[in-house]
């Protein structure tokens, strides 16, 4: 077949990287907020622990009041989503070889590393909307201008706990990412500083250089108080940018 030298062809061309990483992070939205196991984990669960610790604290004083709960219980959905729910489900698409895959598409290790982040995003603003609703519902009544650093420090909190899903994830079977993660959460939650205070002083202090104490002391001073806890979010980052220098050394697509 002849063809006439004034005819243009049109050939397939990738969308841009922006639209690619938007259309995965969405994707992966969608996935996790139909996933049930997922949905308990990041929702349900920290939902339970909100209006179990409130009820507690009606009947002692051991468990603090409300407005010292809703910011605990928001730091333990992050890393639910971040750090857990990221966590398994990269083990196990890079044991199916999915990874491998995908990071061979236009889409390629970046834009998929990038497009989880968003997925992690989407849900945390879906978290915050849903537990600050009921929080509100409790009666919890957090400074308005510590409103806005609040939504900075969950953001940060996100890419410190997915960075650390993802070390994991990258780095051991699946198998195992599934315990250590769930594992780790739970002890974080329960003696980690993310959901009830830790003691300052005496030894106990070293605890606050976990990545879910600082978290969960940074959103504390910024709805209690307005205030920027700048030791918290320096141990915060510091967390986040180990984390992302270890997953780039040691993460295995394979």
């Amino acid at each position: 077949m002849t063809l006439d030298p004034t005819t243009t062809l049109s050939t397939s061309r990738p969308a841009p990287m922006a639209r690619r990483i938007l259309a995965h992070g969405f994707y992966e939205t969608r996935n996790v907020l139909r996933n049930g196991e997922q949905l308990l984990v990041s929702l349900i669960l920290p939902l339970l622990v909100l209006v179990g610790l409130q009820r507690m604290h009606t009947v002692t004083d051991v468990v603090p009041d409300i407005n010292v709960i809703v910011p605990g219980v928001l730091a333990l959905a992050v890393m639910a989503s971040a750090f857990t729910g990221q966590g398994i489900a990269t083990g196990f698409e890079r044991q199916y070889g999915v990874l491998a895959y995908l990071s061979t598409t236009p889409l390629g290790p970046t834009g998929l590393i990038l497009g989880k982040a968003v997925a992690v995003l989407c849900v945390a603003v879906v978290q915050t909307l849903v537990l600050g609703i009921a929080g509100l519902a409790l009666g919890w009544s957090p400074q308005p201008a510590g409103l806005a650093l609040l939504g900075v420090i969950v953001v940060l909190g996100c890419c410190a706990f997915t960075a650390l899903g993802l070390l994991i994830a990258g780095t051991v079977r699946a198998e195992a990412t599934l315990a250590a993660t769930n594992v780790l959460w739970v002890l974080m939650g329960a003696a980690g500083g993310s959901v009830l205070p830790l003691n300052h002083d005496g030894a106990g202090v070293l605890l606050l250089l976990l990545p879910s104490a600082s978290l969960g002391e940074a959103l504390r001073a910024a709805s209690l108080d307005g205030s920027f806890a700048v030791v918290p979010v320096l141990v915060l980052i510091i967390w986040a940018v180990a984390a992302v220098l270890a997953a780039r050394r040691w993460f295995s697509w394979r």
